[in-house]
């Protein structure tokens, strides 16, 4: 309960922050230190230290899964405000709103990691993504940025109106807005025993589970990520990409790791077809972009492919493995972005040359894209890597085909990130950046420090979640 508190304080704060002061950087150091604040809060809720009571009638649910995830949520969004911080405050005169809707979306974050009603993940989902359709369209004097932000909104619009279907129609089933399994009879699983579940309540859930793909940019309901994370900012967009996206996905953990019992067969027959989809539109259609930026948006639609395993796996490796992807893709997306930001030309021949010219944020987008591709000695070496332990050991299913056709995938995903460093270090040209602070490039050595030490002892990262 501390993180939704404090983080919708801290929001409420940085509204107010600009009748105090005009300096955008004052304003971007307090968001730092709320962030700060808000981490402790969180850490401190996590180990029973101290924790603001609200009795929620058991709408909510703190168990140590949830509040971890919030706690690497956090510590990712401290990074990207660090990184990007700059960047955030240029994009308009009203860098305070900013970073008080950042705020908002995390107070509906830590909604989505501990709901256990499904009122409560509508609101958690209303609270992350009404403020994204702002910050999509922040800047406003860019015709890209407004089309994005209106398509964002359309998007988001009718997706709600299919999850609230979904949600009404579930409730028509059961009579409750909780998220318990149905009890089948002997707890069996034969298919007899699961046609025992209402239809009401089958189509609720299908409904629910489309409405939450379109969250994540999972294939069939990917359409509207490249265009929005082109005409947003790049800050945003990094944000969006990153954090939001794993947002959606502890949300979906959260449900359908209790209700997918009540789908079964067609579960698993659904769900191996958005996997495979969404692998193949997202790394196939990455290969072929010439705009660095819009093949990073194709690329998060490939890497919810890969995050979707541990939603059809459904065991502890899987919930291990999410919380080190969520490490793994923040940390290098958002150094990515960040860099981005600071470039005049996105295309790939604006990095030609970047090596003689930057080589620090050269080399920093060479560690990014290796752990993009799942290098080893990267973190995203092992985020893939418990995905696909995840499904191995899920009995039975398409566990071993989905595995190769990760392999496949991963494989083709090298060729598009690659493609960035043969152009850095193998092309002649002059990669124009802007000027480039000192705490920037601290930023980003920190974030290859991370990468790195978490991809040679990835257990540090999950010690904390079971001790």
């Amino acid at each position: 309960m501390n993180a939704i508190i404090i983080s919708a304080l801290m929001g409420v704060l940085m509204m107010f922050t600009s009748i105090i002061t005009s300096n955008k950087q004052v304003i971007k150091n307090v968001a730092l230190i709320a962030l700060l604040f808000l981490l402790v809060g969180n850490i401190v809720d996590t180990y029973n230290i101290f924790s603001i009571k609200v009795d929620t009638k058991g709408m909510l649910s703190f168990g140590k899964f949830g509040l971890y995830f919030n706690t690497l949520i956090i510590a990712a969004t401290t990074i990207f405000v660090l990184l990007s911080g700059n960047e955030i405050v240029k994009t308009g005169d009203y860098a305070a709103d900013y970073f008080a809707l950042i705020f908002f979306v995390l107070c509906g974050i830590a909604i989505l990691s501990s709901f256990n009603n499904l009122l409560m993940m509508f609101l958690g989902v209303e609270i992350m993504s009404i403020p994204l359709y702002i910050l999509t369209g922040s800047a406003k004097k860019n015709l890209k940025s407004n089309e994005a932000s209106l398509k964002y909104f359309l998007m988001g619009a009718f997706s709600t109106g299919i999850m609230l279907m979904g949600i009404a129609l579930m409730y028509g089933a059961t009579g409750s807005f909780g998220i318990q399994a149905i009890k089948l009879v002997d707890n069996e699983l034969s298919f007899t025993k699961v046609m025992q579940t209402p239809l009401l309540e089958v189509i609720g859930l299908l409904l629910v589970y489309a409405a939450m793909l379109f969250k994540v940019s999972a294939a069939p309901f990917h359409f509207w990520a490249p265009d929005v994370y082109d005409g947003a900012p790049s800050a945003f967009a990094s944000f969006m990409a990153t954090i939001v996206k794993a947002a959606g996905f502890i949300a979906l953990i959260n449900l359908f790791f209790l209700k997918a019992v009540e789908l079964h067969y067609l579960w698993k027959m659904v769900t191996v077809l958005v996997i495979i989809t969404t692998l193949i539109i997202g790394n196939i259609t990455a290969v072929f972009q010439q705009s660095v930026k819009r093949m990073l948006a194709y690329s998060s639609i490939a890497h919810a492919g890969f995050m979707m395993f541990a939603l059809y796996a459904q065991n502890d490796i899987a919930k291990e493995g999410i919380l080190i992807y969520t490490v793994a893709y923040s940390l290098a997306t958002i150094g990515l972005f960040a860099i981005l930001a600071k470039m005049d030309d996105y295309s790939l021949e604006g990095y030609n040359g970047m090596a003689k010219t930057q080589p620090l944020l050269a080399f920093a987008n060479a560690i990014f894209l290796l752990s993009l591709a799942g290098i080893p000695l990267t973190v995203g070496f092992f985020a893939k890597y418990y995905m696909l332990a995840a499904v191995l050991k899920f009995s039975g299913g398409f566990g071993l085909f989905l595995t190769i056709t990760g392999v496949v995938f991963a494989a083709v995903s090298v060729y598009y990130y690659f493609r960035v460093l043969q152009a850095m270090y193998f092309k002649e040209g002059d990669a124009k950046v802007a000027d480039v602070t000192v705490g920037f490039k601290l930023g980003l050595m920190l974030c290859i420090a991370a990468i790195i030490f978490f991809g040679i002892f990835p257990d540090v990262l999950l010690a904390w979640f079971y001790f």
